[in-house]
């Protein structure tokens, strides 16, 4: 297959007329959707792998490493396999795939990576109390007429089988509970970040209670030289309050966060009080300009800095423009110190493991040698953040990690997962993407074993 491809990659297409140049579009589009069904095989095989045999925590990281490929696109594949590969039985008799009309059709080559998104969310929002029968009839029909109908048409197809099949509007508790979800995207580079969410009925009543409070005109306005926090306020304060009612909610959530935080009623997480903390240099503390970093990787302005530090229930570590070295802080104890993990914070800002996006917050302080191989001291130069999968990773499985010559942890993978990734994290230090100095910020991977690293 290797050959054939690098043979049409050389081979001219301009002598084509036209219509022979749609019918090879056709043949290749073709022939691309039924390669896809083969991928559904591959991943189906490598999921069913015992986990001593993949290397890694779960199938979907096992071929993030491997392929290069992102976690979520790893998770899309392995869960697209499940509906779509053949299955085997619990006595290994070999079973139809969960969608297997949609299956044959994907096998034919009748239908894309479109159509199946539109099919399988169609089941994914299918109420539960639709019975087995109903929904094989249903996955039927689907699957036959997007054999012949663009995706566009698919989806309003689908949309009114859906509205049929649930004509009474009978969700139960189990469907709310599925569709309910609260997330925050990517930060913007204006400094924004957009949410999304879609409450269930309780969540719903809660903030109404909330709202009806703090978003009312004239509560908690940062226009105001001193904002109502309580009681009511005065007609001028509620005529001159200029917000939008989304606006008004935003300062109402803010305000509801700001108390729960400065309550200490959260208890502790990963040896630390439930706070905000935020990173910077001197040199910008010292300009008001630039941003600081927060444990969960959000980038916060100078002047929103400034004004965080005088709260006292945030913890704000410094650190000089140049060298970026932690104090050394010896410590014999199992646990790393407070003020070891916020110098981790400070210093990684999230998970060590190449391809993690998990944020400090969500880290626990890792022994890069190993604390339970090797009996390894706690002290500072000795840790380095890890999320608790990857930390658990070290300790299950043939992943190592050792300490580069620049202080950066490298994270080797066990010999089959190894296929020439990278093997530091770039991704909470996004400056260094653009560092390219040898033995400092190259971070390839030349598969050298010996004590100085590339």
């Amino acid at each position: 297959m290797d050959a054939q491809v690098d043979a049409l990659l050389v081979e001219s297409l301009d002598g084509l007329p036209a219509a022979e140049r749609i019918a090879v579009a056709y043949q290749w589009e073709t022939l691309v959707r039924r390669m896809e069904a083969v991928r559904h095989r591959l991943v189906a095989a490598v999921a069913e792998l015992p986990k001593a045999d993949l290397g890694d925590r779960s199938p979907a990281r096992a071929l993030s490493t491997a392929l290069r490929i992102s976690k979520e696109e790893a998770r899309r594949r392995v869960k697209e396999a499940a509906d779509l590969a053949p299955r085997r039985g619990l006595t290994g008799q070999d079973l139809e795939p969960v969608l297997a009309h949609t299956a044959a059709a994907q096998r034919r080559g009748a239908i894309g990576a479109e159509h199946i998104a539109i099919i399988r969310r169609f089941f994914r929002r299918l109420p539960g109390f639709i019975d087995a029968t109903t929904r094989q009839a249903a996955e039927a029909d689907l699957a036959h007429i997007a054999s012949g109908l663009p995706p566009e048409e698919l989806r309003a197809a689908a949309e009114h089988l859906a509205v049929l099949l649930d004509a009474e509007g009978e969700l139960t508790d189990a469907d709310r509970a599925r569709r309910s979800y609260f997330s925050l995207g990517k930060q913007q580079p204006d400094g924004m970040t957009p949410v999304r969410g879609n409450f269930d009925p309780e969540l719903a009543a809660l903030w109404e209670a909330v709202a009806a409070k703090w978003a009312a005109p004239g509560m908690l306005n940062p226009d105001d030289p001193t904002p109502r926090l309580d009681g009511q306020p005065t007609p001028e304060q509620a005529g001159s309050d200029q917000r939008t009612v989304g606006k008004r909610n935003h300062d109402a959530l803010k305000a509801v966060l700001r108390a729960i935080l400065a309550s200490g009623e959260l208890g502790s997480h990963n040896g630390l009080p439930v706070t905000m903390v935020i990173s910077t240099t001197l040199g910008e503390l010292e300009s008001g300009t630039g941003h600081a970093t927060t444990g969960g990787a959000t980038l916060l302005p100078m002047s929103e800095v400034i004004r965080q530090a005088a709260h006292a229930y945030h913890y704000l570590a410094v650190f000089d423009d140049h060298t970026q070295e932690p104090l050394y802080l010896g410590r014999a104890k199992r646990l790393a110190s407070k003020a070891q993990r916020l110098l981790l914070y400070a210093r990684d800002r999230g998970c060590t493991r190449p391809g993690c996006t998990a944020p400090a917050y969500h880290c626990h302080a890792h022994h890069i040698d190993g604390w339970a191989k090797n009996n390894a001291p706690t002290d500072i130069t000795a840790l380095t953040l890890a999320c608790p999968a990857d930390d658990l990773l070290i300790e299950t499985t043939d992943w190592t990690t050792r300490t580069r010559p620049d202080g950066r942890t490298e994270w080797i993978p066990p010999p089959h997962l190894d296929t020439g990734q990278t093997r530091v994290n770039n991704y909470h230090h996004p400056e260094r993407y653009l560092t390219h100095n040898r033995g400092h910020d190259d971070d390839s991977n030349d598969k050298d074993t010996d004590d100085d690293p590339p």
